[in-house]
């Protein structure tokens, strides 16, 4: 089945050098390699190649890479193009963990955030410690929320990944463990179809350090994916999830690309694909978009 191996760096940081290199490592491996592909000058290129499968072709890539910052997405070419888009919030579209920066507004965000970390890297129930983190919050005023809400930023790339895809006639959709006070304004800012997350309780101008059930985890996460797909007639592997937490790992090992984006230890170890140098871009790239088909920001 021919295959393609895309490499991803920082713009300007894709040296021409580094793809016949790669090419040798998948070569030695029995691969048939075609002859690279820019998609974007010194930041993206396709590696086409036959005789050997994606998840060693990723191993040979990145031994070959070493230190250098470039990532690599080997895949089947025919499904490489995507229908459908789930993608988390906190940490993948926007640069910061919400409900972290929410507790700063408390005092807590230190001792809120360890917490955070461990849910993230799969070393606490999300549920439980979804619970237990809002619950430190109770009396916070309501104004908190638009206070943190001025100061959280885009991804890089956030707005052209989702601009991209819905021109190419894709559904995109914004799925988190997060608050939909935070969702709406983020689906309404870049432009998803829809969005669905957490309610935050809230009551006489202040939070009740509740979260109203059910709470949306690593299971709703994945039954979101299967329920959207189905509505729309889209198989999962022509969809692409993206996230950087254990509550993204059902999603991601079951779209046809799920990518680990600047993911938490654990998550990069077990999904399939992973970005950790460039920025949002890397996934239309990783589709075979090339630069002039990005819609701009």
């Amino acid at each position: 089945m021919p295959h393609v191996l895309t490499l991803v760096a920082p713009p300007g940081a894709l040296s021409p050098s580094l793809l016949p290199r790669v090419r040798e490592a998948l070569t030695a491996l029995g691969a048939d390699c075609g002859m690279p592909d820019w998609l974007a000058e010194r930041e993206a290129a396709d590696i086409p190649f036959t005789n050997l499968a994606a998840e060693p072709a990723m191993a040979a890539a990145r031994a070959a890479i070493g230190e250098a910052p470039v990532d690599a997405i080997a895949q089947a070419l025919a499904t490489r193009r995507k229908s459908l888009l789930l993608a988390d919030m906190d940490s993948t579209i926007v640069t910061t963990e919400t409900l972290d920066e929410l507790a700063a507004e408390a005092g807590l965000k230190e001792r809120i955030a360890a917490i955070t970390a461990r849910a993230m890297n799969g070393e606490l129930d999300f549920k439980s410690a979804l619970r237990e983190r809002v619950a430190m919050l109770k009396g916070l005023e309501e104004a908190a929320l638009e206070r943190t809400w001025a100061t959280t930023e885009l991804m890089p790339g956030a707005r052209e990944l989702v601009a991209t895809m819905r021109q190419a006639g894709a559904y995109t959709a914004l799925v988190s463990g997060g608050f939909t006070f935070f969702t709406g304004r983020v689906r309404e800012l870049v432009g998803f179809d829809e969005h669905r997350s957490n309610v935050l309780e809230i009551s006489n101008g202040q939070l009740t350090g509740t979260v109203a059930e059910p709470i949306l985890d690593k299971d709703a996460k994945l039954a979101a994916l299967k329920e959207i797909g189905a509505a729309r007639g889209i198989a999962l592997e022509k969809a692409i999830t993206v996230g950087d937490g254990a509550n993204d790992l059902p999603m991601l090992l079951a779209a046809g690309l799920g990518v680990a984006f600047r993911a938490k230890p654990a998550v990069q170890a077990a999904a399939r694909a992973r970005v950790t140098h460039a920025d949002l871009r890397a996934l239309l790239f990783a589709q075979g978009f090339r630069a002039a088909e990005i819609v701009a920001a």
